[in-house]
């Protein structure tokens, strides 16, 4: 029990925290003249007051006008908008696209600051372009878009050398590292190096939705050889012209990349991102009880689709009790397709108590049809998802998706199979014929060409009265008669910001299932009940910060319980658990950071 000095003590703690969140910390830096305009974490371009000119030898270096923060936001929005009136004529999309996020990733290589302010203020406009969709194509096209280097390359070359390589990242502090090989970038398959894309982006994303200091973020690409031919050959490819490493070689490189980083920031969360499947899994079986990681393709999707499949049972009228009696077919058998349905599973297990019964209303179909216990060498992931023959007559193993939506009538269709228009307009008339009073469709691959059908061909084809969910953006849909059918974007964007965060302010050792479940729970009572009748799932992402710190705080008070917390600075695994619930989530919204030009000091 706490006593009263160490009551007092607490608060006047958080006190001083607070007020140090609201006034602009200085920043100590030790260099001077030109090298400061030349560094993007510190550099204020034209903003730069007198006295630091002076003090800092920046005098003659800047044209003499001093610009305000909000005056250099605006230059630089009416620049954008400019372009984006010049393009709106233009068909080629792909350009258009590749051209705003030029555009603005020049400004990220010249003020951090000022384009972390641009992308929070305008995150429903810049998220696009920042990370899905855009960020596929310039994946694609990283060779020749490269410009100058961010975050860090650890290649199968560098074996033995990575501990001495983690030091040369010039930040004292790293809070979260977003790493991938390249292997399975969104669907567009093995981009080798090119992958370096999906973790700047990620973590852009994690700075605009979750407040992470900019300078404590890396993004990491580990380079094992690629299988692209088309790579391999291309000239101008950054990275190693050779296959992919695999088996032990494959395993000791990233066991040798992982001791680098928790030997220099043992309370780093490490995020695996965009793996191959096998990869995917084996990394997370072989990590995650050892330190604070997780896989955003199995674990992120999955409680984002589980935050959505609640949301379901809502929209359908049903208390959130009967989400056992969904029935759901998903198709797609990688990774983000059994991440999700383990991760329903294990809700259903909490409701009912039973793990066996829990599994029984998911069926799963890969490139082969449904998946059953007579399926010969099965992905030991997909065992505890194959049906007994003979569950429902008529359905035999390698079903066609047809043939098992007629017969098992679901109340879902949730897609992650990366196949553009495998829910064809049959599927979707079948699907009509279910039964739910109200069905719901989950087309959740990226990019969009990928996606199993669009908004249009769902409700056109499944009926006006049904749930729409995608991964990649689409419009709602006009019905007619001032209908609407809204679309929603089931987009990782709304979870893992918070996952992150919760994990990172509660010192999470690791993260856990119940941590998981706690933030897709949260999200999923985040919408009001007229939202949910709509068939409005998520919110809009112009909330993200705030969506983020109920995440965040629920995450952290999952932690808390299950006693993986290890406190965050001075607050203590103590304090976080005195906390109520509405002090937690205010907790999460001070340790937020938020751009704003610091003074800076120059080290003697």
């Amino acid at each position: 029990m706490w006593s009263l000095t160490k009551f007092v003590a607490s608060r006047l703690s958080r006190s001083r925290r607070f007020f140090s969140s609201v006034i602009p910390r200085p920043c100590i830096i030790q260099k001077r003249g030109a090298d400061i305009l030349h560094d993007p974490w510190i550099n204020k371009d034209t903003g730069f007051p007198l006295t630091e000119r002076n003090r800092l030898g920046l005098r003659g270096l800047l044209p003499p006008r001093v610009i305000s923060f909000e005056q250099q936001y605006a230059r630089f929005m009416e620049s954008y908008r400019s372009l984006e009136k010049n393009t709106v004529s233009e068909s080629d999309t792909s350009h258009v696209a590749l051209a705003k996020w030029r555009i603005l990733n020049r400004l990220h290589d010249r003020n951090e600051t000022l384009y972390f302010r641009v992308l929070i203020d305008n995150i429903k406009d810049f998220a696009p372009i920042i990370y899905t969709q855009t960020v596929g194509l310039v994946c694609q096209n990283y060779s020749g878009l490269f410009r100058r280097p961010r975050g860090m390359y650890f290649s199968a070359k560098d074996k033995g050398e990575m501990m001495s390589m983690i030091y040369n990242w010039p930040a004292q502090m790293v809070d979260m590292i977003v790493l991938t090989d390249g292997s399975r970038i969104l669907g567009l398959g093995d981009l080798g190096v090119h992958g370096i894309g999906i973790p700047i982006g990620k973590l852009d994303m994690y700075v605009a939705g979750a407040g992470l200091n900019p300078q404590r973020i890396l993004p990491v690409m580990l380079d094992v050889g690629t299988n692209n031919l088309k790579l391999i050959e291309d000239p101008l490819y950054l990275g190693l012209r050779q296959p992919r490493l695999e088996g032990e070689e494959y395993l000791s490189t990233i066991d040798e990349f992982i001791e680098a980083v928790l030997t220099r920031w043992p309370k780093a969360i490490v995020k695996f991102e965009d793996f191959q499947m096998k990869w995917a899994f084996e990394t997370l079986k072989r990590y995650r009880e050892r330190f604070c990681m997780f896989n955003d393709d199995i674990q992120g999707t999955a409680g984002v689709a589980l935050a959505g499949l609640l949301g379901t049972v809502r929209a359908q009228g049903r208390s959130l009790d009967d989400f056992p009696n969904q029935k759901i077919v998903v198709v797609g058998a990688g990774s983000a397709g059994l991440g999700v349905l383990s991760m329903a599973v294990q809700a259903g297990v909490r409701m009912t108590g039973n793990a066996e019964t829990a599994a029984q209303k998911f069926f799963l179909l890969d490139k082969d049809g449904l998946i059953t216990k007579e399926r010969k060498n099965l992905d030991p992931a997909a065992v505890p998802f194959a049906k007994d023959p003979g569950l429902i007559a008529g359905l035999r193993d390698g079903g066609s998706l047809l043939e098992v939506v007629k017969k098992v009538k679901p109340d879902v269709l949730l897609g992650l199979s990366g196949v553009g228009g495998v829910f064809n307009e049959e599927v979707l008339k079948a699907l009509r014929e279910s039964g739910s009073n109200r069905p719901a469709i989950f087309a959740m691959s990226n990019p969009t060409m990928n996606a199993e059908c669009t908004a249009v061909e769902a409700f056109k084809h499944a009926g006006e009265n049904i749930v729409f969910a995608s991964g990649s953006p689409f419009e709602n849909v006009q019905l007619g008669n001032g209908k609407v059918g809204y679309v929603n974007q089931a987009n990782n964007m709304y979870l893992f910001p918070g996952i992150g965060l919760g994990a990172l302010l509660s010192g999470a050792c690791i993260i856990t299932n119940d941590m998981l479940q706690a933030a897709a729970e949260c999200l999923a009572s985040y919408m009001t009940d007229q939202d949910i009748e709509k068939g409005i799932l998520y919110p809009s992402i112009n909330s993200i910060r705030d969506i983020t710190a109920k995440v965040g705080a629920s995450v952290v008070r999952a932690a808390v319980a299950e006693e993986v917390a290890e406190g965050y600075g001075k607050v203590d695994p103590e304090e976080l658990a005195y906390m109520s619930k509405e002090e937690t989530v205010e907790y999460v919204r001070r340790n937020m950071w938020y751009p704003n030009y610091s003074p800076l000091v120059q080290k003697k």
